[in-house]
This record gives C-alpha cells, sequence and structure tokens, in this order.
C-alpha cells in the first residue's frame, strides 16, 4: 500500500474512533498562554514611520516598483516577482516614501537590510480594491495567483510562500491539515485568532480545500485551547467537509513532521517533505490571510502579534501593521523598558533576542516576549557535556546530540551529515534539558551554515570544472572543424590544377596581376655611362627641380601672409569700419608711448633721489663743520627746486597730449562716416605719438643735464653767513629742506 493511501486510511481512522498516536521525545515546559490569551485582538495606533523590508518570507526580494517621493495608498504593491520565491510586499498604509535604504532587521545579527521607509499622511486610504461573494467565480489559478500577488506566506514561522505550495501540491493532495497547535509558551496569537474569527478562517480553509482538492481535511489544535475549539466546532456544525481534531498539549507538536505523526502514525522519511506523502499543511494565520485576499481583496500588510512578558502591564493580542517599529508597539502596552531585561522576538524556545528595539514587525513576527527577573535569568556558564543522554531522549527527531556537538565543535561536517544534522529542526528541546548549559541549538545552526559553506563552494567548482571541460571540447571541435576545411580547400585546389591541364589557377591570377600592374607603373629610364655604370643625372635633375618648387611654394606663401597682414591705406579707405579701428588703434599706441617716455625720463633724472633722501633724513650731519652743513643744505634746496620744476612739466606737458590724443579710445562719428578723414586722422595721431615720444625722452636729457649742474654749483657755492655761524641751524634747514622736497615730489607725482 503506497503512502498517500495509508494516509488516508489513518486519517479516516482517526476522524471515525478519535485513535492519536504519538511522537518520541517532547517537553511539557510552562505554558503561560494566560497572560495574553483572556482579551480579544484589538487595535493600536499607527506609528509615523513604517520601515518595509524588501525580503519578508523564505526567498529573495522582488523588483522595486517605487522610488523615493512617490506616493503611495494602503496596499499598494512596492515590489514585483518574476517567480513564486519572489514574494511582492505592499505598503501598510497610505502615505509619501521617504527613503529605500539599509535599516536594522528583526534577525540576531541585526544586520541592515533593504527597506522600504513611508511615511504616513494619516489618511489611512486604500488603494483601489474590487471585493468578491464567492470564491467559485474564479479558477484554482486564478487563486493561486491573487494569493501570490497580495504577498501571501506561511505565518507559522516558515514563512514559505503559500502560492508556490499551492501550485506545487496540485492533483497531489490527499491530506490537507490545518495547524492550530500552537505548542510554543507564551505565544496566543492563533488561539485568540481561532476565537474572534471563525468564520473568516473557515472561508479561508474552504478556498485552499478549493484548489487542492483533498480527500480529507483536519483542523489539528492542541486541548490547551478550549474556547477556540469550541468556537472551531459550533462554526462547522452540520458539515462534513472538515473536521476539528483535539491533540494533546506536547512540544513540539506543532511541527509539522511531528503533527502527521501524531494524527496519523506514520514517520516522515529522512530527506522526505510531506507533500511526497500526499499531505500539505498550512497555518490557522495562513488560512485568514488566504480568506482576505480572495474575498475582501486586501493583500498581507498587518497580522496578529502576541505582546507579553510581566514587563508588559496592557498584555494581549493586538493587529500590527507589517513594518511597524517595535519600539513603537510596546510602548503602546505600557512596556516597562528595563536593560537589564531583553525582548525577545519569537517564543522562548525557538525565539531570539532582539539586538534592536528599532526593528520593524514582519510577517515572521507572532509573539514579543518582554520578561522580567521571574522569568528570565542571564544564561548560565557552559560546562563540560557529561553525556547524561538528556538530550536525546527528548530529541522528537531521534538525533543523538551530544554526538552532534562533539562533530560541530571539531567541525567534522562528514560526520555530522551522517549522523543526519539536516534532519534538526531547531525546536530546542535538547538544549531546554541539558544540565550542562550548553546551547545546543547554536553550535547546530553554526554547523549547518558551515555545512552548506562547503558544499557551495564544492558546487562552484564542480560548475567551474563542467564549464572548463566544456570550453576545452569546444575548442577541440573547433580546431578539427577547420582542419577538416583546410585539408577540403586543398583537395579541391588540387582537382582544380589537375583539371586545368597542370595550370595552378591561383598562381596564373596572380601573375597576370603583377603584369597589369607594371604596364601602368611608369620607371624611370636610366642610361648607362661608358664604363657600364648607371647614370643617374636625369633622377637627380628631377630631384632638385622638386626641392626648387617647394622651396617656391614656401616663399610665396611667406609673401601671402605678409601682404595680408599689411593693410594699405587704400583698403581703409574703401572700409570705414577698418579706418575708425586704425585710428583709435593709433590714438592708444601714442598715448601709450608718451606714459613710457615720461616714466623714462623720471626714472633718468632720478634714479636715487629717494635713497638720498632717506640717506639725508637718517644720517645726520656733521655739526663739527660748518662749511658741510652749508653745502649739504645748499644742496638739498637745488634738489627740490628742480624735482618741483620737473612735476610741474610733467603735469603740463601730460595735459597738452591729452588734449592733441584723447584719453579715451572712441571713434567720433564724422570719421566713422569719412573714411578719407578717418585715414588722415589715424596718420596724424601716429606722427603725433611719435612726436611726443622724442619730446619726453629731450625733456628727460634736459632734465638729468640740469640736475648735474645744479649739484656742481651748489657744491662749489659759498654757505650762508647763517650756517657758517650756526652749524645747528644749518643741520636742521638742510634736513627740512630734505623732507619738503621729498613730500613736494610724492604729491606731484600723485597729481599726474
Amino acid at each position: 500500500m503506497s503512502h498517500p493511501n495509508l494516509v488516508i486510511e489513518r486519517i479516516r481512522q482517526n476522524k471515525e474512533t478519535g485513535k492519536l498516536w504519538d511522537f518520541p521525545g517532547g517537553i511539557h515546559p510552562m505554558e503561560n498562554k494566560a497572560q495574553s490569551n483572556g482579551k480579544p485582538i484589538r487595535r493600536l495606533n499607527l506609528p509615523r514611520f513604517f520601515y518595509v523590508p524588501l525580503v519578508q518570507h523564505s526567498g529573495w526580494a522582488g523588483e522595486l516598483l517605487v522610488k523615493v517621493g512617490d506616493k503611495v495608498l494602503k496596499g499598494q504593491q512596492l515590489t514585483k516577482g518574476d517567480d513564486y520565491r519572489q514574494l511582492p510586499v505592499h505598503s501598510p498604509t497610505s502615505g509619501r516614501v521617504i527613503g529605500i535604504e539599509p535599516y536594522p532587521s528583526a534577525h540576531p545579527s541585526g544586520l541592515p537590510e533593504m527597506t522600504v521607509i513611508i511615511e504616513t499622511d494619516g489618511k489611512d486610504e486604500w488603494d483601489e480594491r474590487q471585493p468578491i461573494e464567492d470564491f467559485l467565480t474564479l479558477t484554482s489559478d486564478q487563486i493561486i495567483q491573487k494569493i501570490y500577488q497580495y504577498g501571501i506566506a506561511g505565518l507559522g514561522g516558515a514563512v514559505f510562500p503559500t502560492a508556490s505550495k499551492l501550485n506545487f501540491a496540485d492533483k497531489c493532495c490527499k491530506l490537507l491539515v490545518i495547524n492550530g497547535a500552537e505548542c510554543e509558551p507564551y505565544i496566543t496569537c492563533d488561539d485568540r485568532l481561532m476565537q474572534d474569527y471563525t468564520h473568516d478562517i473557515i472561508e479561508g480553509i474552504r478556498i485552499l480545500r478549493y484548489v487542492l482538492r483533498p480527500e480529507e481535511v483536519v483542523i489539528a489544535v492542541e486541548d490547551n485551547k478550549p474556547e477556540a475549539i469550541k468556537a472551531l466546532e459550533k462554526a462547522l456544525k452540520g458539515s462534513n467537509d472538515m473536521f476539528v481534531r483535539t491533540i494533546p498539549t506536547k512540544y513540539p507538536s506543532g511541527a509539522s513532521d511531528q503533527l502527521v505523526q501524531v494524527l496519523t502514525g506514520l514517520e516522515i522519511p529522512s530527506g522526505k517533505r510531506t507533500i511526497e506523502m500526499g499531505i500539505v499543511m498550512h497555518n490557522i494565520g495562513t488560512a485568514f490571510a488566504v480568506k482576505r485576499a480572495i474575498i475582501d481583496d486586501e493583500p498581507l500588510i498587518e497580522r496578529v502579534v502576541t505582546l507579553t512578558g510581566d514587563k508588559i502591564r496592557n498584555k494581549g493580542n493586538v493587529w500590527a501593521r507589517l513594518g511597524t517599529p517595535i519600539q513603537h508597539l510596546l510602548e503602546q502596552v505600557d512596556y516597562q523598558a528595563d536593560k537589564r531585561f531583553p525582548v525577545f522576538f519569537g517564543g522562548p524556545m525557538m525565539g531570539f533576542i532582539l539586538p534592536s528595539l528599532q526593528a520593524p514587525i514582519t510577517k515572521t513576527a507572532n509573539c514579543l516576549i518582554a520578561p522580567d527577573h521571574f522569568e528570565y535569568a542571564p544564561p548560565e556558564p557552559e560546562r563540560a557535556c557529561i553525556r547524561c543522554s538528556s538530550c536525546s531522549d527528548a530529541c522528537p527527531v531521534g538525533l543523538l546530540p551530544q554526538q552532534l556537538y562533539w562533530f560541530a565543535r571539531s567541525e567534522d561536517h562528514d560526520k555530522s551529515k551522517e549522523y543526519r544534522l539536516d534532519a534538526c529542526i531547531e525546536c530546542g528541546v535538547c538544549a531546554y534539558v541539558c544540565p550542562s548549559y550548553i546551547p545546543l541549538i547554536q553550535y547546530f545552526r553554526q554547523e549547518k551554515a558551515k555545512i552548506h559553506e562547503v558544499e557551495e563552494k564544492a558546487r562552484k567548482a564542480e560548475e567551474a570544472k563542467q564549464r572548463f571541460e566544456a570550453r576545452e571540447a569546444r575548442l577541440q571541435k573547433e580546431k578539427e572543424a577547420r582542419t577538416a576545411r583546410i585539408t577540403q580547400a586543398a583537395e579541391k585546389r588540387r582537382e582544380e590544377v589537375a583539371n586545368a591541364g597542370g595550370i595552378d589557377p591561383v598562381k596564373a591570377a596572380l601573375e597576370r596581376l603583377k603584369a597589369k600592374k607594371s604596364d601602368h607603373t611608369e620607371q624611370p629610364v636610366v642610361q648607362a655611362k661608358a664604363n657600364g655604370e648607371p647614370d643617374n643625372s636625369d633622377l637627380m635633375a628631377q630631384r632638385k627641380a622638386r626641392r626648387a618648387a617647394k622651396l617656391a611654394e614656401q616663399e610665396q606663401a611667406v609673401k601671402n601672409n605678409v601682404e595680408t597682414e599689411n593693410h594699405s591705406p587704400e583698403t581703409a579707405l574703401n572700409d570705414p569700419r577698418k579706418a575708425a579701428v586704425a585710428a583709435a588703434l593709433a590714438r592708444a599706441k601714442a598715448k601709450k608711448a608718451t606714459q613710457q617716455a615720461v616714466g623714462n625720463g623720471e626714472n633718468i633724472a632720478n634714479p636715487d633721489s629717494e635713497i638720498e633722501t632717506r640717506r639725508a633724513v637718517i644720517t645726520p650731519p656733521d655739526e663739527t663743520d660748518p662749511r658741510k652743513a652749508a653745502v649739504a643744505a645748499a644742496l638739498a634746496r637745488a634738489k627740490a627746486k628742480k624735482m618741483a620744476q620737473q612735476a610741474v612739466g610733467n603735469s603740463e606737458y601730460s595735459a597738452k597730449l591729452d588734449e592733441t590724443i584723447g584719453t579715451n579710445n572712441h571713434v567720433p562719428e564724422t570719421v566713422a562716416e569719412d573714411p578719407r578723414k578717418a585715414a588722415v586722422a589715424a596718420a596724424l595721431a601716429r606722427a603725433k605719438a611719435k612726436k611726443a615720444a622724442q619730446q619726453a625722452v629731450e625733456n628727460s636729457e634736459n632734465f638729468a643735464k640740469s640736475d648735474n649742474e645744479n649739484e656742481i654749483v651748489g657744491a662749489n657755492g659759498n654757505a650762508p653767513e647763517t650756517a657758517v655761524e650756526d652749524p645747528r641751524k644749518a643741520a636742521v634747514a638742510a634736513a627740512i629742506a630734505r623732507a619738503k622736497a621729498k613730500k613736494a615730489a610724492q604729491q606731484e607725482k600723485n597729481n599726474v
């Protein structure tokens, strides 16, 4: 008898007689469910910002459909995928996308994941929806596609895409099991969902039944949920398409393999899946999400989360939008923050400590536990294994955790695989019962990751080897094909030669081409001398002629450039604009030449005047010699007089130049209108500029001569009697004269 048929036989026996089976191992920890299952599910205030991770399921991220700055509506699709493993995510409310960036995740590592950040607008406005009343109007394929597009995943913990499971199990499902066991302590979200939304859950189960077409449907619930069992039985009264089966409370009876074993007594072989035995299992929360997607046209944007623990005053179950910061949820239920006690994400057996409370709620979040010192104690230090076999006795899969522990520590991957480490469901029972406080689950998870890494490297190496071998085979094949083509071409050519009477057609064609080329090429005639040597005189004459022609072309080009640059007066007369420009340029050159000439004159006349003046001020005259003091005073007065005259002459000369040439480059309209006048003005300006430059040079020479004469006269003259009589007064007078001369020269220079 095949396994699927045996499954149906066992489940019908269960249905008729209520017979149940058991699985090995398991434990009965404290449940602590009464803290949160006494009140209906309630809603909380929405946060201002939502953080929606792109990956919230067992698979990979889809392609983004939004960008920063986009306005989104509640339920709007944020990503899309190409297959069932790329599950879309949706906006939990209406608002605006303000960021798409890495954000801390709800994971033991706390590593950031790519996240869409949405700022709410307070409207909570839905995207367009089209609810239906009867799912029978849709085909199975349409329902599967809609379940996929609306992001439905398993809400029992594995978050495997529901559409993928339905598509794979189509036409091979014998038994549909709805898992309502919820065996882990503290968690009561499924319990309250079955009590508060019974009819919606049953409607979702019927949709799944319509798609899968199983022979039997069973809802399995642990006996510690009497209110939920009563609500389900009441809703199913009079129907025969499904039934409720109460199972004993035992951890981990909610695991898929263990639940199948309880219901049918059949053990799932290692490495096999339940679908291979004709069994499909879905969670209570998944069935409810399917109903809302198909009937209400609502994607999966929220789920029920249990908030419990003695650090939370207002315990219970709440509807939490996906992307809500965990910190916001805890604040809404009067969470008493205490750094001494962590917050657990999930249950106490399979959950983990949250690295950050800023992490968002995702599809995997079923419970948040905030314990106090009565519920949580810091982990005890790890001790040596005493080989007590408590872990192996409690293992529900029948493994040897103590052996796997040693293999994991020594990184003996082959032994770990031999002892079926891959069959471990990571339920945490072994670590719970270990008297040495060894965190066995952590060791097993690390060992699984290492084995996966080794296998991945081996797989990539094998793929690389196959690609290399395929390339070598392809190159060898191409080489053989090329050799065959060459051989075939040679055979064909030999046949052509034989058919042409021994004449090679290729060689004959080349000879004809050479002959044709030689006919069209003119070869220079080289005569021989009397002694038999070649006479190259004609070739040399040709070279000299070519060289002379090239030089003549270069000289002509230079001459043309010179003629182009030298504009004749006739051209200026014919073009009034060019004449005006020439006149302006001439005036500017004249002004510049005048300024340079004046400056040169000043430099020639007074090369060391400033140095001498400073030296006179700094170095006092010799007070002991009245004659020297008188001479110094006379020299200072002569220099002061000369510098004043020079400054006055320069200023008058500059004024005359400004009147004659003009201080701007503006071209008068009369000149621009009459080209002849413009040409004459340009010539006059050039002549005046030349004359002004000559006068400036002559003036500078005259100033230099007069300066020398004054110095000679001053040196030979007699000193005033007052200076001779009073040497102190003579020295003071000389210093004052030098200072006045310097000041007058500076003022006149500034005025000019």
